[in-house]
Formats: structure tokens, sequence, C-alpha cells
């Protein structure tokens, strides 16, 4: 799979509210499937698992079965691949032109 593929996983997994809260949940440490099921009641216990099975397509949830229980662990290192292509630069790159900007803006009222 490409890189730009997995991207694509990992922007659609983020793009839905609940996955973005279950991963809110799973930062504060491993759930199991039922406790996440818990957690969302609103939502019934099929449609939580396919929110972890996107999650886990795009890497971002790691399933470990211990006996009866599935445990499910956030992986954040695809979150922090995507900063550091996507964020981080843009975010300097706007940086740079609001200093730009101020210095302009400063230079011109002096």
């Amino acid at each position: 799979m490409s890189t730009d593929d997995h991207d694509d996983l990992i922007f659609k997994a983020l793009g839905h509210r609940v996955r973005r809260r279950i991963l809110d949940v799973l930062k504060k440490g491993p759930a199991t499937t039922g406790a996440l099921c818990e957690k969302f009641s609103e939502l019934d216990r099929c449609t939580v698992m396919q929110h972890l099975g996107v999650l886990e397509d795009a890497g971002l949830v790691i399933a470990e079965r211990r006996g009866r229980e599935r445990w499910n662990h956030l992986d954040a290192l695809p979150v922090h691949a995507i900063h550091e292509r996507w964020i981080g630069p843009y975010a300097a790159y706007a940086a740079t032109m609001l200093s730009r900007l101020k210095h302009s803006v400063e230079t011109a009222q002096s």
C-alpha cells in the first residue's frame, strides 16, 4: 500500500466524530470492546465494532486478544506521521507568512 493510500485510510478514520471520540477514550489507556460499547451506549455493539475495524485498518488501533476479551490500544504513530507530513509544515508556513505580514504592517506604520 502506498503512503498516500495509507494516509487516505487515516483521514477517513479521523473523519467521523464517533471514531475520534473512541480515540479520545483510548488516549487515556487501553479498553476492552465491551467497555467501549458501554461508553457509547447510544450505538449497538455491531456499530462500535465497525468503527473499531476502520480504526484498525488505518493503524490507529491495535487489538489484542486476552482470553475472551479484546483489548483495544491506541497507536498514535500514524497521527504523528500525518502531523509531520501535513500539519507541521503548513503551520510553519502560516507562521512565517504572519510574521512577514506583521513586519510589513509595522514597517508601513513607521
